[in-house]
């Protein structure tokens, strides 16, 4: 099975989430540092869509001025505009597989897509 995460090394929960993807057999992981190589505006549609979350559910706000430039009371077109320019305002970390796709917060719920 192929499972691609979006990574920020920097997060415990994205390291822990990763470290079980590694772990678990048969899983081949494409590991994507967004900070480095960031998100497409169609892709973070078709990442919320699939995760069944909108881009206010999926914005970051803890660690990012989100809330002092009013992000968390902004429109989806807007919030996503935000995330395509700046990736840090993505929360993390999400992982995709040929089951769908989780924002894995707890990292155990990356378990429903393996």
């Amino acid at each position: 099975m192929k499972a691609t995460i979006w990574h920020n090394p920097n997060c415990g929960t994205s390291r822990k989430t990763l470290a079980i993807l590694e772990e678990t057999p048969g899983v081949e992981t494409n590991v994507v540092e967004y900070l480095k190589s960031p998100f497409t505006r169609a892709k973070l549609e078709q990442l919320f869509a699939d995760a069944g979350m909108t881009p206010k559910e999926a914005l970051r706000t803890r660690g990012t001025d989100a809330d002092e430039r009013g992000l968390a009371d902004a429109d989806d077109h807007a919030i996503l505009d935000a995330m395509v320019a700046n990736p840090t305002y993505v929360n993390r970390p999400f992982v995709e597989t040929d089951k769908g796709v989780r924002f894995c917060r707890p990292q155990e719920t990356v378990h429903e897509i393996l």
